[in-house]
């Protein structure tokens, strides 16, 4: 399998990010970290091998970035406050240098689909529903969709806006609506297993319904934990079936 990694020094987050490129060509597949960790999470964790096949027929190009969570709300040392505009900085590095970097490594017209599980669900879904001109889709694994949960009491206009649960409910916007509802990918994915909570999924696809948003809510079964091996057959069971 083709593999780069690739660095800069970001403005939006004022740090050096890395970003793991596997494969040459099909849509790009944006994953997102789960809880504190890296870019090479997903290769670590044996998820890009589970999705080799697609990356080397050349159906999905996969990058990987870097989570800023431990510097946001993961970090027990940071006021709520400044947790919140730590997030929106890694908000605006995804739209103003990932999304860039992306199209100029693979063409203008090509989809990007965000993806993730557990917090990196959460990332992913929120991005798309933000910017869904600039993310076209989503595959949310074994996510919770309600930024509060994160935290830790600590709730303003940020939180509000960077949690699909609370935000979406009021969203009347057609322009973000009508864009919702052209994406041929919202997929939301969960177990019922041990540490999964599938009614997280259930909650945001009731919000999605209501705004008559076409979307896949799919509740795997109890023999299904909150599990990397799961993951393993999530994802590359929704890259062959569903693009």
């Amino acid at each position: 399998m083709h593999r780069e990694v690739h660095t800069w020094f970001s403005p939006s987050l004022n740090k050096q990010m890395e970003v793991a490129v596997y494969g040459h060509y099909g849509f790009a597949l944006l994953l997102i970290p789960t809880a504190a960790s890296d870019y090479l999470e997903y290769e670590h964790m044996g998820l890009i091998d589970s999705i080799s096949e697609f990356v080397n027929a050349g159906k999905v190009k996969v990058y990987c970035i870097n989570s800023i969570n431990a510097e946001s709300w993961l970090n027990p040392h940071m006021h709520g406050y400044d947790k919140a505009m730590r997030h929106q900085a890694f908000n605006d590095y995804v739209f103003k240098e990932v999304v860039p970097f992306i199209k100029n490594t693979t063409g203008p017209g090509v989809e990007i689909i965000a993806g993730g599980a557990s917090f990196g669900a959460l990332h992913a879904a929120n991005l798309f529903f933000k910017h869904p001109d600039l993310i076209n889709g989503i595959i949310a694994m074994s996510g919770c969709y309600d930024l509060s949960v994160y935290t830790d009491g600590y709730y303003d206009d940020n939180v509000y806006f960077n949690s699909p649960v609370h935000y979406l409910p009021n969203l009347k916007v057609e322009w973000h609506l009508s864009l919702y509802r052209q994406s041929r990918h919202i997929h939301f994915v969960s177990g019922s297993g041990a540490y999964e909570k599938p009614e997280c999924s259930q909650h945001i696809s009731a919000i999605l319904s209501s705004k008559n948003v076409h979307h896949e809510l799919d509740i795997w079964g109890q023999d299904m934990p909150h599990d990397w091996w799961v993951w393993h057959r999530m994802l590359p069971y929704y890259l062959e079936t569903r693009f």
